[in-house]
């Protein structure tokens, strides 16, 4: 096992299926990850994709069917979970609701037996780490859910764990908290300087605190990457529609010029960068973004990509408009335009059937495997 903060290698997670004619689900399907000492790293993925179970095996809670996982260095095997180097925050904070916010905060180091001026003292070190150092005589009932939350990161840093695992800590928050909490939380990683490992179903979260996503989906990892990396260089169709809001339409690749491919659909020629899966013959997508779109009233000159198409809806929705437009009787689009013309300016928002060129630069699009 190499030098990571948590290292995967060929791990298996086999359930009993309860299904008949099958005896066992694979919840994790062979997947192989290295994460980084001091890194925000994210599991992405819907309901039932291997996230979680990932997680608890990381954590102990879990032991792997076959495979391995190392932790700086040192195999796990079947290391019981209190005896791993890492500390869990879950979605319903198992906050104890008779103790004070000092007694929760300070619980495992109680069970560890550490001297009681140490544990005063690194209660109060950590109350301030989570910015609620008023807090320390008040019992849960008294707290809002944003400070619960808080309260159980701080419980669970203060035993100084190698990595903090958080199982979607922020699901039970309403919208505006959550995205407040969600920059908190990356500021408090920088701040301790420990490994994350976060595991979130929604998209945004993860693309606004991660250094490096993992995007899963039915048991296996389909792509690794920074959040630039995966929301502009999908590798595959799930990938781009999961993150994000994609147009794809279906055809064939013709021909390969470097990295870049023509790509013809409907009568109609595109130029796309390829992924490397993808060879000329081949049925194939092409994803294009909607704000990687331009519509205009004449024609662009500085792509091959320019098309004229129909307007068929205009939605105003404040910070942008939303369009879909027709290019052929079987390829629509949807194309987002910000709204950063001052109000009264001559805009797109014509009638629908309006007549307009519809284009985008080769470099924002990506043909994919069908």
């Amino acid at each position: 096992m190499g030098d990571f903060a948590v290292e995967m290698r060929d791990v298996v997670k086999a359930f009993p299926s309860a299904a008949r004619g099958s005896d066992h689900v694979l919840a994790v399907d062979h997947v192989t990850l290295q994460i980084r000492d001091g890194e925000f790293f994210s599991l992405l993925g819907p309901s039932g994709c291997g996230k979680t179970t990932s997680l608890r095996m990381i954590a102990g809670f879990e032991l792997p069917t076959s495979g391995a996982i190392a932790i700086h260095g040192k195999p796990m095997g079947h290391t019981p979970a209190f005896l791993r180097p890492v500390n869990t925050v879950f979605q319903h904070y198992a906050l104890f609701p008779h103790m004070t916010i000092a007694q929760n905060v300070a619980f495992g180091l109680e069970m560890k037996k550490v001297q009681r001026d140490e544990v005063t003292r690194r209660v109060e070190e950590t109350l301030d780490l989570v910015r609620l150092p008023g807090m320390r005589d008040r019992l849960p009932k008294q707290l809002s859910g944003g400070q619960q939350q808080r309260i159980a990161l701080a419980r669970a840093l203060i035993n100084r764990p190698e990595v903090l695992l958080l199982d979607e800590p922020l699901g039970a928050l309403d919208l505006k908290l959550r995205k407040e909490m969600q920059l908190e939380l990356k500021q408090l990683q920088e701040q301790v300087g420990i490994t994350f490992i976060y595991v979130t179903h929604d998209q945004e979260e993860a693309l606004t605190m991660s250094d490096r996503i993992a995007v899963m989906e039915k048991g296996k990892v389909l792509q690794v990457g920074t959040p630039l990396d995966i929301y502009e260089q999908p590798n595959s169709r799930f990938v781009a529609d999961f993150i994000g809001e994609t147009n794809f339409i279906s055809g064939q690749l013709a021909s390969i010029d470097g990295h870049e491919g023509e790509f013809h659909a409907d009568e109609l020629t595109m130029f796309a960068t390829v992924e490397p899966h993808v060879k000329p013959g081949m049925a194939a997508t092409l994803a294009v973004r909607p704000e990687r779109i331009r519509l205009s009233s004449a024609q662009p000159d500085d792509t091959p990509n320019a098309f004229v198409a129909e307007v068929y809806e205009s939605i105003y929705i404040g910070t942008d408009t939303r369009f879909a437009v027709r290019l052929s009787p079987t390829i629509s689009l949807r194309v987002r335009r910000q709204n950063v013309e001052p109000i009264g300016m001559p805009a797109m928002e014509g009638p629908t059937g309006l007549r307009v060129w519809v284009s985008w630069h080769p470099d924002s699009a990506r043909v994919l495997p069908a």
